[in-house]
């Protein structure tokens, strides 16, 4: 029996970089669905991914830069709202890879890619954070509703269903939570 060498155990990390798949390709898979259909819903799903982890982020960001007289009840709500967004993040991108195709990664490609306007670096008041936040809901609502009907349209049911079910579902009742803080009501009402 041949001793294997103390030098095997010495990990490698002088290694190539190598891509295996570039992104906007698709790979075979046998999902008995078209390969137009998986390159639009790829495409769609790439777009929705790059907005919701910017919304997941601004959620972040709005969290750990809230203030005022909501700050304990809305400093909750937003880490609730952000936990949500990623758990969609992880959903849509590994939509995109059973699909075939390759999913956004990398805060570069993020910032490319958003249809979600920049915040400032610096911190706003609460008004500004709560509607940065409705706008971005309102950017996903609308691609995830027009992306659901192009996936019908395609006969792709799987990222049909993930859209209604999933995004749709999530955001619209997050529009709610966010929007009821903007009504004007007064904390305290003027004893009689």
């Amino acid at each position: 029996m041949a001793r294997k060498s103390v030098d095997q155990a010495q990990p490698q990390f002088d290694i190539t970089y190598r891509e295996i798949q570039s992104f906007g390709t698709l790979k075979t898979l046998p999902i008995a669905l078209a390969d137009n259909a998986r390159k639009q819903s790829v495409t769609i799903l790439n777009q929705l991914l790059a907005d919701t982890m910017t919304l997941r982020d601004l959620y972040k960001k709005h969290h750990w830069q809230m203030s005022g007289v909501t700050f304990y009840q809305l400093h909750l709500l937003l880490d609730t709202h952000y936990e949500a967004q990623a758990e969609l993040v992880d959903l849509i991108a590994e939509r995109i890879m059973a699909l075939g195709g390759i999913s956004i990664a990398m805060a570069p490609d993020v910032a490319e890619m958003t249809k979600i306007p920049c915040p400032p670096k610096g911190r706003e008041d609460v008004p500004s954070q709560l509607a940065r936040l409705l706008e971005a809901h309102e950017i996903i609502l609308r691609q995830a509703h027009d992306g659901a009907e192009a996936a019908d349209e395609a006969g792709d049911d799987g990222t049909n269903d993930m859209l209604v079910s999933n995004i749709i579902r999530t955001n619209e009742p997050q529009v709610w939570f966010i929007a009821e803080h903007l009504a004007e009501t007064a904390l305290l009402r003027d004893a009689k």
